[in-house]
């Protein structure tokens, strides 16, 4: 580089002969000459001596343009780079230590960069160069030329866990022992790793006054994910940085085992904050199925954590075989167990007896039931939890009173029952305490409390197969934790009540600890006589590793096994990654949950400081070659300037500048006629029967019976101009529409007649009401056959088509209207809802009990709009209209009011369905009070 940082990559004195020919023509373009004018006595003269011609000129500023462009292409072409880094003339051999642990891989390109750079600059000036990478395995340094060290920098990757920089102490020394002179660059990524800050320590003791620089980011800018807990109902996530650097938002996305995005999340630091935590607010299924969760963008392994079968939050059913006065808070035992996982777990209680309990939480696919003190089962439910272990359920059992004297087969081992207090269990005068958990136990390493005392216990029988059974005892031996693998599932049992009354175990925190670990068992096919109680002897090999990058890859070559309860971070030896089988993978991370990033401090070592932006070159060409170009563009105009063409030029110019307006006055003209036609012709667009989300409309069913779809469109179409008349809502035409191909979501009301002689709707025609219903909508069902209801009680045809047609459907409960339901106060206070007939009944949905206080409410209602009302009293037919207005069918009935009345009633199921239990606020009462004369 001869000292200077500019570099040209081709020789000067070829490029410039390559560019004398073009120099020569550049010099040689000269200005046209002005025209001369002829006068004939000079003519006469000039003919009688020879004619002598000047030679032009060219301007000495035109010249010195035309010399610079020559210059910038010359010199453009020849390559020219500043080079920022500020080298000595040193021929000192040059260690460069570089950083390549899960913190460097953030900006990796440019630290490889960086590193190329101070290489090839040491080869420039003749220097040898040693490299040591201080998340590599440690090994002897060797100094060797710039292209060798090149060839390895390249090999280099970023490794996914945290260096142990300290442990290239020793080799470091030994280098700088056999050579004095050699100059230090450390490309660090300012992130303390294993060994903290023992690498700075141990390096400015040996550094002895040697020159060393450190290049590295102003702030770290790594951000890491250490540690996810899926608990409380959400998956939260801890984000940590080293430092505040700038970085203060992000984006947290979770994945499947399959790399599909489930959620995504911001997260937001603090101000001068170097952690923040993330709540992924999502159901259970979502958060077990999440394996992954990563920060967009950072590219680093630091920047994912991973989950296995251990961060899985387990759906718990709990069933208590007490009576009702036993479920009442601390007397329960569900009360405790529901304290104890329900930070780790989703808790889903049963309702009703213990069968329909049992039945409830295995349709809502419980991971684990739990069954307190509940003894004999019934066949049919002792069946279905059978079913439930052997396709690899959890059932988790406690004692009591009742388990002791019940004889059913899911138990891990054989009971002893009768002789005893309590129906089998055993009394002591002095309670007994837990033995420490062996081995082979789940519970292996958890500390007993001294304070544990056990009062009754229900005996094991006496078996050969009970100390393989036996996760936990007590000091005298006898077993307080039995457990028992059937099929692909697992049956525990506590011998000690959930409650206190035998123990006060559950309340210790040893109790949380023991349901965590049961819980941590479930779905796991692991045979747990065997392996899952060995954890600590059992190993499981690499499937799936992290990169330094943090992207999936097949296990390194240096990858080992892991124990099944490896708890530690990722080294060299234990990627991050999965390890054992897919259906039961050990998730190991780069960081562990407590983790924190610290940043590094480089005040011992006195060594200058760069920044790694600075390393990076700048080409010169592109703004060489801008310059020439537009010199170039200069000498052009200043050609044209002095041969006169440059008026000519503005005069076309001109000229086609007046030819370009008049073009786009027509234009705009032509735009604005065309805007001002579409806007004419945009309202007739618009067909308002064809769109009936522009206009509210009440639909009713084409059933395909000519007669009845016309009486249906003709009470319709009267109940639509009493609604106009009476009300503030003006609703468009009625409309005929088939549920199984026409959308039903715009109409808040459809009525339905039933014919009992047409074929049943089709599947998607049920399908799709029953959406509609389930998304606010109601329906009439009017069977219509309140004049032929039979003294017997017997249910007409019509009835029978609509039971078929509702066996289907997901309705909820129905009664007839009360006279305190919202329906009879919506517009006017009703007390029936009769149509063309009066004798038949109007079913609604039940509303829920009445609450203390509401004994007196004169409107009531549910939470919603009843989605279903059937009646038979015929209403279409009691508001059918001609096109004259005149009522089309006869009323039956004694009451003169009938029709008005059926009028009303229709205002009043239509108000209802827009409305909803509006009327039924308390607002309402004092008005409703006084018209109903109370």
């Amino acid at each position: 580089m001869l000292g200077l940082p500019l570099t040209f990559t081709v020789p000067l004195v070829l490029t410039a002969l390559a560019a004398l020919p073009a120099i020569w023509l550049l010099l040689r373009i000269t200005p046209p000459q002005p025209k001369r004018v002829d006068f004939p006595p000079l003519k006469i003269l000039a003919d009688l001596r020879p004619e002598q011609e000047t030679p032009a000129r060219t301007p000495w500023w035109l010249l010195l343009m035309r010399l610079l462009l020559a210059a910038f292409l010359i010199i453009a072409a020849a390559g020219p780079i500043w080079n920022p880094l500020a080298e000595d003339n040193s021929r000192a051999p040059l260690l460069i230590v570089m950083d390549n642990g899960l913190a460097a891989a953030h900006d990796w390109r440019d630290r490889m960069n960086l590193a190329s750079e101070r290489i090839e600059a040491a080869g420039r000036d003749g220097r040898t160069v040693a490299l040591v990478a201080t998340a590599e395995q440690v090994s002897a340094i060797e100094l060797s030329n710039p292209g060798a060290t090149l060839e390895r920098l390249r090999s280099l990757k970023p490794q996914p866990h945290l260096q142990d920089r300290a442990a290239h102490l020793e080799s470091i020394r030994r280098f700088l022992e056999s050579t004095p002179d050699a100059q230090i660059v450390w490309i660090s990524d300012g992130v303390a790793g294993v060994d903290g800050q023992g690498f700075i320590d141990g390096l400015a003791q040996m550094a002895d006054g040697r020159r060393i620089t450190v290049l590295k980011s102003e702030r770290a800018s790594t951000l890491a994910v250490a540690g996810v807990e899926n608990a409380g109902g959400r998956l939260n996530a801890r984000v940590v940085r080293a430092e505040p650097n700038g970085r203060d938002s992000g984006t947290l996305r979770a994945l499947d085992l399959k790399n599909l995005p489930l959620a995504d999340m911001r997260f937001t630091f603090d101000a001068n904050a170097t952690e923040t935590t993330v709540a992924f607010d999502l159901p259970t299924e979502i958060r077990n199925a999440i394996a992954r969760i990563e920060i967009l963008g950072e590219s680093s392994a630091g920047a994912v954590n991973l989950l296995d079968e251990r961060g899985k939050r387990r759906r718990v059913g709990l069933v208590f075989g007490g009576t009702a006065d036993q479920t009442q808070p601390l007397l329960s035992p569900l009360y405790y167990i529901e304290r104890a996982l329900s930070p780790y777990s989703e808790i889903r209680m049963g309702r009703g007896g213990v069968a329909d309990a049992v039945n409830q939480l295995i349709e809502e696919q419980v991971s684990i039931l739990v069954l307190a003190d509940v003894g004999g089962l019934d066949r049919e439910t002792l069946g279905k939890v059978t079913a439930f272990v052997e396709q690899g359920g959890l059932l988790l059992r406690f004692a009591g009173s009742r388990l002791a004297a019940g004889n059913d087969e899911l138990v891990p081992v054989r009971l002893r029952r009768g002789g005893r207090s309590l129906g089998g269990s055993l009394s002591w005068d002095t309670p007994k305490t837990f033995a420490p958990f062996t081995r082979e136990s789940p519970f292996f390493g958890l500390k007993v409390p001294e304070e544990i005392g056990i009062r009754r216990q229900i005996l094991a029988e006496p078996d050969g197969d009970l100390p393989s059974r036996t996760w936990a005892s007590l000091a005298d031996g006898t077993p307080i934790v039995t457990a028992d693998k059937r099929g692909d599932g697992l049956v525990v049992l506590f011998h000690v009540t959930a409650d206190t009354t035998w123990s006060n175990l559950p309340l210790s925190g040893l109790f949380v600890d023991m349901l965590r670990r049961i819980t941590a068992l479930a779905g796991a096919p692991s045979d747990v006589n065997a392996e899952a109680r060995n954890a600590e002897n059992e190993t499981v090999a690499p499937r799936l590793t992290l990169d330094g990058h943090g992207v999936f890859t097949t296990p390194p070559a240096n990858a080992r096994a892991v124990a099944r309860n490896y708890t530690e971070r990722a080294t060299r030896e234990h990627p991050p990654g999965f390890y054992g089988p897919a259906d039961s993978s050990l998730a190991v991370n780069a960081l562990l949950p407590d983790d924190k990033l610290t940043p590094l401090n480089i005040a011992p070592l006195s060594a200058r400081v760069a920044p790694l932006a600075g390393a990076q070159t700048i080409d010169l060409r592109m703004p060489l070659f801008m310059l020439a170009l537009i010199l170039l563009l200069a000498d052009t105009l200043a050609s044209l300037w002095l041969g006169g063409h440059l008026a000519n030029l503005s005069g076309r110019l001109r000229k086609a500048g007046a030819a370009a307006s008049v073009l786009l006055a027509l234009m705009m003209l032509f735009t604005s006629a065309f805007d001002t036609r579409a806007q004419d012709l945009g309202p007739r667009r618009f067909d308002e029967s064809a769109s009936p989300a522009l206009v509210t409309r009440l639909a009713y069913v084409i059933t395909g019976d000519a007669g009845v779809d016309e009486a249906s469109r003709a009470g319709l179409l009267g109940l639509t101009q009493v609604l106009s008349q009476r009300t503030a809502l003006t609703p468009g035409d009625p409309i005929g529409i088939d549920p199984s191909r026409d959308e039903v979501a715009f109409y808040p009301l459809i009525y339905w007649p039933i014919v009992a002689t047409r074929p049943m709707p089709s599947e998607a025609a049920i399908r799709k009401l029953d959406a509609f219903m389930k998304g606010g909508g109601t329906v009439i069902f009017d069977t219509r056959d309140a004049f032929n209801n039979r003294p017997d009680g017997a249910v007409s045809a019509e009835g029978q088509y609509l039971r078929r047609m509702l066996a289907t459907l997901d309705i909820p409960e129905l009664e007839p209207v009360p006279t305190d339901h919202v329906l009879t106060k919506t517009f006017y206070i009703l007390e029936s809802f009769p149509g063309r007939y009066a004798t038949g009944q109007t079913w609604v949905e039940a509303l829920p009990p009445q609450a203390e206080g509401e004994e007196n409410r004169p409107a009531r209602s549910g939470d919603s709009v009843s989605p279903i009302i059937i009646t038979s009293n015929d209403l279409a037919a009691a508001w059918a209209v001609g096109a004259r207005g005149e009522y089309l069918f006869p009323v039956v009935g004694s009451d003169q009011r009938q029709r008005e009345m059926a009028y009303r009633s229709g205002i009043n199921i239509v108000m209802y369905s827009l409305t909803g239990n509006y009327k039924a606020d308390q607002v309402h009462v004092p008005a409703l009070l006084e018209r109903l004369g109370q």
